[in-house]
């Protein structure tokens, strides 16, 4: 028996898929900028995770810096959009600002911090600094790729 596969139906099976998550890069007024640590894995990065599907980009920030950190937050505007080349994580990074809540941590954060540019420098990997510093920049929106450990510069 011969099986008839369309071209459409082909492309789709060698299709990538990608994922979108979204993270806030919420900065105080003194400029300290929101920091967790992660439980999984124990690296420090700025709090987010993946978008619902019937969820406005916007919408996800707010729930997930809520849920990981205890901070309610006003979104104000798209900073960057980060592509893990190895993984195909698309990330939207939206710059934040504090609203109310108390830092605690979360089952997804074993600790709540704001930190400096230079401690974010200090402890976050590069592919995760550079989100951060990329907020407070006022250069945006940067896009940029990584493999999900150095950036890849073009």
């Amino acid at each position: 028996m011969l099986l008839y596969m369309s071209n459409s139906a082909r492309e789709a099976q060698s299709t990538p898929l990608h994922s979108v998550s979204v993270a806030g890069a919420v900065v105080r007024d003194d400029g300290r900028l929101l920091a967790i640590r992660r439980a999984d894995n124990g690296t420090w990065e700025l709090p987010g995770g993946v978008l619902e599907l019937t969820e406005a980009p916007e919408a996800g920030v707010a729930r997930e810096v809520l849920e990981e950190t205890g901070i309610h937050v006003e979104v104000d505007e798209l900073t960057g959009v980060y592509k893990n080349t190895t993984r195909g994580i698309v990330a939207l990074v939206f710059r934040c600002k504090p609203s109310g809540g108390i830092e605690r941590t979360s089952a997804e954060s074993t600790a709540v911090d704001w930190l400096t540019p230079a401690e974010i420098e200090d402890r976050m990997s590069e592919v995760y600094a550079i989100r951060l510093l990329d907020a407070v920049d006022g250069n945006g929106p940067h896009v940029r790729s990584h493999d999900g450990k150095q950036l890849i510069r073009h």
